[in-house]
Formats: structure tokens, sequence, C-alpha cells
């Protein structure tokens, strides 16, 4: 094709596009082109047509302006909103407190016990309190010749100062209790009525205590607790306890160093030894400290540290040095499904006559008083909570202590003119013997609402002694299982059951014939069923009854010591305010 007809083409073309862009609003008119000079295209000259062109001729009109607008008809509504309102949820009703109560409750045995508790609000951060509770029996447990009654009354005060950096904690009190050696070993002597009249079992303990401590926040100086205690009896026995103990915290970068102290301060003094040849005077100073490096992250805590003691023992003139492992690790394997826990620890355990009377209120007061060295125990296992309600706990131990404690009982002596109530084979002296424990412990807990919940725990022990045959008067079994539940908002109750497995106990035969020689004794397991039931009139006025060892068992938890039968209690609780 030459270059004339392109040109001529792209001509036509431009014109019929221009006419197809006015022909919407007018024709076109006819218009003359004249042709001045003959046009000769080169090459260069075509050009591709833009899909858009920019028009620039004076010809080209504007766009017509597009008005828009709705066109709206009102419509007639009868729908009025309704006004909105929270939804109400249902808030469970607060429970009083209240700053004090008492209680009196009677029952079989010429039982009583009463209490009386009272807190006072010194000022906004100064509270005060005392606590009051009498507990007793009249005893007439069948087949006993002997008084068989007791009393416990104890009266304690506090005050609490809590200010801005520190809280500071004062308490004081005095404990006077009332027991009686009716266990007489019938079965190898026949006690007449004229012997049995002639002997005053009546044990009488007296003491008090005062102590305090302080509490430091912001500070390495965490905490310190002091306590000094006093107890005498009715042969003129005597005991003065110290102890203050320091606590110290210091925070690393990623650990804290603890550092824990311990000062015990014993002395004390009995009239006489089970044999009456001397007087008994103890008196020992402990002092120890415990420093330990603590890490702590999401899952995994870990403690390690020593112990170390010096024991002074200044009746005999004896100083001793001993140091003991505390080592302690826990790791979340599984959130709080399954904790893995594992350590080794040990210490100085200062035993007291306040102590060994707490555990056994039939010992003689002739006893030797020493510390024991608890050298290790290593124990691991694992614990956690299956659910909201239900947790768990598994662990195994063995350890080693140096100068255990073992009560055994006393033999019968020759009747004398100065016989003492507690020398007829009815009371309770102390062995110690180095003692190996392996132990195994499982617990189980379920707290399925705050209406009912449940716990069972059971705890097996193997004892390995070095002198004495048996660890005596130490159970191979411990189980407990115990539950609380409330049946209505006014009738709440719960129960428990206890058993302990058997025991073993070293009798002086009383025989002539035999005089000087001994045998083992085995006391059999029992078992001790306990229930409880409260109903609340009002919200200061409540009644209870409460039924213990309701299986009506006269086990013997010490040798020749028969407890009570069914015991039954009832009372009433009222609190108020001043």
């Amino acid at each position: 094709m030459s270059n004339k007809r392109i040109v001529f083409i792209s001509i036509i073309a431009i014109s019929m596009f221009n006419f197809s862009l006015f022909s919407q609003e007018k024709e076109l008119g006819t218009e003359v082109v004249n042709i001045v000079k003959p046009y000769t295209p080169t090459i260069s000259d075509a050009f591709k047509v833009k899909e858009t062109p920019n028009l620039n001729d004076s010809i080209t009109t504007q766009k017509k302006e597009v008005k828009y607008s709705i066109f709206s008809v009102p419509v007639a509504s009868t729908f009025t909103p309704a006004k909105g309102t929270a939804t109400n949820v249902e808030k469970a009703k607060p429970i009083k407190l209240y700053d004090n109560y008492a209680t009196l409750g009677f029952g079989n045995y010429t039982s009583v016990l009463g209490e009386l508790y009272s807190n006072f609000e010194i000022s906004r951060t100064d509270n005060a309190g005392f606590f009051f509770r009498h507990n007793s029996s009249q005893g007439d447990i069948d087949g006993v010749r002997l008084d068989n009654k007791y009393y416990d009354t104890s009266l304690d005060g506090n005050y609490t100062s809590r200010q801005k950096d520190a809280t500071y904690k004062l308490d004081a009190g005095v404990e006077h209790q009332v027991f009686n050696w009716y266990g007489l070993p019938e079965d190898y002597l026949n006690f007449t009525d004229e012997m049995v009249a002639g002997i005053d079992p009546q044990q009488t303990y007296l003491s008090g205590h005062a102590g305090g401590s302080i509490a430091i926040d912001d500070s390495f100086f965490e905490k310190a607790s002091v306590n000094i205690r006093y107890l005498g009896d009715s042969f003129s026995s005597s005991e003065f306890n110290a102890i203050l103990k320091p606590e110290l915290s210091f925070p690393l970068e990623t650990l804290t160093l603890k550092i824990d102290g311990d000062i015990d301060y014993l002395s004390g003094s009995f009239e006489r030894n089970y044999e009456n040849t001397s007087e008994i005077n103890y008196s020992f100073l402990n002092v120890g400290i415990s420093p330990s490096v603590i890490f702590v992250n999401n899952d995994l805590t870990f403690s390690l540290g020593v112990s170390g003691f010096v024991s002074l023992d200044s009746e005999n003139s004896e100083t001793d040095f001993s140091l003991y492992p505390n080592i302690n690790a826990s790791y979340r394997l599984v959130d709080e499904i399954l904790i893995v826990y594992a350590g080794a620890e040990g210490g100085l355990q200062q035993n007291t006559f306040y102590n060994f009377k707490e555990e056994n209120p039939f010992v003689s007061p002739t006893l030797a008083i020493a510390p024991t060295k608890n050298l290790y125990e290593g124990f691991g296992g694992i614990k956690g909570k299956l659910s909201n309600s239900v947790g768990y706990n598994l662990r195994a131990a063995y350890g080693k202590d140096e100068n255990r404690v073992l009560f055994q009982a006393n033999p019968l002596k020759v009747i004398l003119p100065d016989f003492k109530g507690y020398e007829n084979g009815n009371s309770f002296n102390v062995v110690y013997d180095d003692v190996n424990t392996l132990s195994v412990f499982g617990e189980l807990q379920v707290a399925v609402s705050d209406k009912f919940s449940l716990g069972i725990n059971a705890n097996y022990f193997n004892y390995s002694t070095d002198l004495q045959a048996q660890a005596w008067n130490l159970p191979d079994l411990k189980a407990s299982v115990f539950s609380n539940f409330n049946i209505t908002e006014q009738l709440y109750g719960g129960a428990s059951l206890f058993f302990v497995g058997e025991r073993n106990d070293l009798v002086f035969s009383n025989d002539p014939v035999l005089s000087g020689t001994n045998f083992e004794v085995t006391l059999d397991a029992y078992l001790d069923a306990n229930v409880h039931f409260g109903y609340r009139f009002t919200e200061r006025l409540s009644i209870f009854v409460k039924g213990s060892n309701l299986l009506s068992d006269n086990y013997e938890k010490w040798l020749n010591y028969p407890v009570q039968g069914i015991q039954g209690l009832a009372g009433a609780t009222y609190k108020f305010d001043w």
C-alpha cells in the first residue's frame, strides 16, 4: 500500500471519530477544505492513534452535569424500641464476719467444752485479741481402777500492728493441764484395793509463753521471730526454752540468696531420775545457720543449701558441730497436672519436756533430755491437680536419725514409803537410738464444690534400729479419711476415720521369779470413727453435735491406757460484736 493511501485512510478515520462525538448534540455543517500545498508525507509522520486521544479543538462540547436525588416517601411505623436493661447476675449472699464468738458444749463422761474468742480493732492498723479454751472430762472409763479425769485450760492473747513498711506481732499465753497415770498393768500384778487407794496418779502441768515477730517489706531482713516458754509440774520439774529465728534474703540477678538463722537455748531439771539415785539437769545451746540459693522460673524451682549447727552441752561440757543437706527441687511437667519433686533435708532437733508431754502426757518426770540429729532424709514424688477439684500427692522417702526418741514403758518399782504415782508400771520413759526409716505416702483430695469435700491419705513406715530391738511405739501404718459437707444453707457436717497400725513396747516382768527380765508386747491396731453436725438458726446462733470413737473400741493408744468408748458432745455457738 502506498504512503498516500495510508494518510488518506487516517484522515477518514479521524473524521468519522469526530463525527460520532458530535452527532449526539447536533449535526455537522458543510465545510470547505482548500488545499494550498500538496502534501508529501514521509514515514516519520505516521503515528499510532491513541486509545484515548487528547481533544484540543474549539468545538469540543462539555459533558452535561448529572444530578442525583433520592425520591423519599414517608412510611408510617408503630414500632417503639424497648429501653435496654442490664442482665441480673445472681450473687451469693455475703457471709457476715463477727469479731467474737462463744461456744459451750456438754457430753457424756461429764465432758465440758468451752471457748471464747474476741478481737478488738484498736485502730486502722492495730488489732488485739484473746482466745480462751477449756476441755475436760471426768473419765469414768470402764475397768479402770484409778482416777482418769483430765483438764486442759488455756488463755492466749495477741497484738498485731500493720505499718506501712513492717508488720509487728506479739503473743503470750498460759496453760494449765491435769492428767492421771491410770494405766495400771493389772495383767502382771494383782493390785489390791488398799494398794490402789494409796496411789496418787495425778500430774499437773503449768506452762506459759511469750513471743513476737517482725516482718519488714522491701528489705533484705525479711523476718525475725522469738519465743520464750516455761514449763513446770507438780513434781518440781522445770524447763525454760528460748528460740530466736532471723530470716534474711538477698535477691540477685536470676537467683535469691536466703539465709536462715536458728538460736535455741534450753535449760531444765527434774527432781530425780527413775531409779531415784540423782537429780537430772540439762542445758543446751544450739546455734545454726542455713544458707541456700533459690532459683525460680515458670516451671522449675530449685533450692541448694546446707545447714550447719554448733551444739553446746553445758552439763557435760561437750561441743558438737554438724552439717546437714538442704536441697529441694520441683519441675512442672504438665502445667498443674503433673509436678515432679525431690530433695534431701536434715537438721538438728532439740527435744524438750514440753514436746514430750504434748505427744505423750503420761511420761514420767524423770526423762533424759538430748537433741536428735536428723542426718538426712532423701525424698521424691509427684503431685498435681487432675482437675480444679481433684488433687493428689505420692511421695517416697528414706532417712537416718541419730538419737531418735522412742517412748518405752517404765517398770514397776518395789513399793516404798515415798512411792510416786508414776512408779507403778503406768508411765513412760524415753530412750534414744539410731533409726533408719523408709516411708511411702499417698494422698488424694477431692473438692466437688463448697457443698462437699473428701480427703484420703495413707503413710507406710519401715524402721531399722541399731541398739533397740524395735522402734518402740511407732506404728507401721497410718491412714485417714475425712470429709466436710453442707447439706443445706443451715445444715452442715463432717466425718473422719483414723486407722493406726500395730505398735510394740517393752515390758519389764513384775513376776518375782522372772524379776529383771523383759519381753515385747504388741498393741493392736485401732480404728477411730468421728462425725459432727451443725445447724445455723441465724447468722449468729448455731448448734452442734459431735460423736467420737463411734465404733466403741476401747483401744489402747499407749500400753495399758484404754480410751473412752462412744463419746457424744452437744452445744451451741454464738457470734457477736461488742
